[in-house]
Formats: structure tokens, sequence, C-alpha cells
């Protein structure tokens, strides 16, 4: 029987939901996982996470270590505390393991993330522009505005990278996708992608190009620490622009 607190019970579901049970329900349907399978894994009652999710409890640490665990992550993540924290500064763990990425797993990767960085030339400078993502039959595109940075790489070779870190073990991975990238302009092509997109662009309205680059070139690499939990290969719940 759990004894974390959970006041105000008879609210309304998702009444007072905070950003903890947000994160929670969003990395729980990213594995997708039933409340059922995820709170057998972390030795709880599917209405204690059901609560967790849906209003503003105040869990247990002990509760939250299960609970990170039962979704591959860290309570680091579900909580937020590393938002905010770059990345890259944590040492290197005993031992690391640099493991070449196939074609297969780099696919498989790319399709679990939505952000990355597109390598462009505008006015003859290299530059990187991050944007949002989604995969459709092994096509990468990603919306944004006529004219723009990310609009450049149109009828140019381009490079889009996409990597998870993971700071709290010194490990992670790296994914380089290499192409042609070309205006998406058939009606039923940007409907697909549109309906693939998993939110509005996170900068707000204005950004109805498709951009499509269809990689002939995937590559990647894996840093593993032997011991250390296997990292997760999803991040924040995809969105449709940058």
């Amino acid at each position: 029987m759990t004894t974390d607190r959970a006041s105000g019970s008879g609210a309304e579901p998702g009444q007072g939901r905070s950003d903890l049970g947000r994160r929670i329900a969003a990395r729980r349907q990213q594995l997708g996982l039933s409340r059922a399978e995820v709170a057998a894994r972390a030795a709880a009652s599917p209405g204690y996470l059901a609560y967790v999710e849906e209003h503003a409890a105040e869990p247990s640490i002990g509760f939250l270590l299960r609970l990170a665990g039962a979704l591959d992550t860290t309570v680091a993540e579900l909580t937020g505390s590393t938002a905010d924290l770059p990345t890259g500064f944590g040492q290197a763990g005993a031992h690391p393991e640099v493991l070449a990425l196939g074609p297969a797993e780099c696919r498989e990767l790319l399709s679990t993330h939505g952000i990355g960085r597109v390598a462009v030339t505008v006015n003859d400078t290299p530059a990187v522009f991050p944007v949002n993502y989604t995969v459709v039959d092994d096509v990468i595109a990603y919306r944004t505005q006529a004219g723009s940075g990310p609009a450049a790489a149109a009828g140019h070779e381009a490079a889009l990278e996409v990597d998870h870190i993971d700071d709290a073990f010194s490990q992670g991975w790296s994914v380089l996708a290499v192409g042609p990238a070309e205006v998406v302009t058939g009606f039923y092509e940007s409907r697909r992608f549109e309906e693939q997109a998993y939110s509005a662009p996170w900068v707000g309205s204005g950004r109805y190009q498709w951009i499509a680059l269809r990689p002939h070139h995937l590559s990647g690499r894996r840093i593993r620490v032997p011991g250390a939990p296997t990292p997760p290969t999803g991040g924040a719940p995809r969105a449709a622009d940058a």
C-alpha cells in the first residue's frame, strides 16, 4: 500500500494537473504502455498512477525511483530538473564503449525522436538550425517558413543530426542523415506529413512550407557504459517544427 500523499482526490481528472503528471503520461504513451503495465512494473496501483498523472500529487522519492525504472528514464527527467541544464558536463563513464550503428537502428532512433539540427549553407556560409521533424516512410520532413534558414536546404544536399544525451551516466547516441532536400509541393504528401505531426509548430503559426529530406546515407554512434541503464530511445513528444 502506498503512503504517497494524494490530497483533493475529488477533483476532476486533469484539474490542477502538474508538469510531473504530464511528463509521466507523455513518457508512458511514448513507450506504448498502459497504466496497468507501468503500475505493475513500479509496484503501485493503477489508480494511484492515474491520480499522479492527472492531478498535482506529491509522490515520495521511493515511488518516483520505481516509476523512473518502469519508464526507462530518470527521476531528474520526470521532474524536469534537467530541462534547463546544458548537456555534456558529465565525466566519462568507466570503460565506455563506442558502437557504430547500422542503418536499421539509425532509422529506429530517428523515428523515436522529433528534434534535430539541419545543416545548410546560407549566403555561402555554413549554418545549423534546430528543427522539429517527423518521419514518414523513411522520409524526414520538417515544416518551416518560406525564405527562412531551414528552408535554404531545399534543392541541395543537406544533413540532419539527431541525438540523445544521458548526462547522468555519460552515455548517449547520435544519428546523421544525409541526402537531397526538396520543397514538398504535392497536396497529398503535405497532408500526410501534417497528419503524422505530433503538435503545432513550437514557434507559432506561419510555418506552412514542408521540406523533405530523403536520406541516402545514415550513420550513427552510441556511447555505452557497461552496467549503466540502457539509454531510452525516446525523448520529449515530437512536434512538427522548430
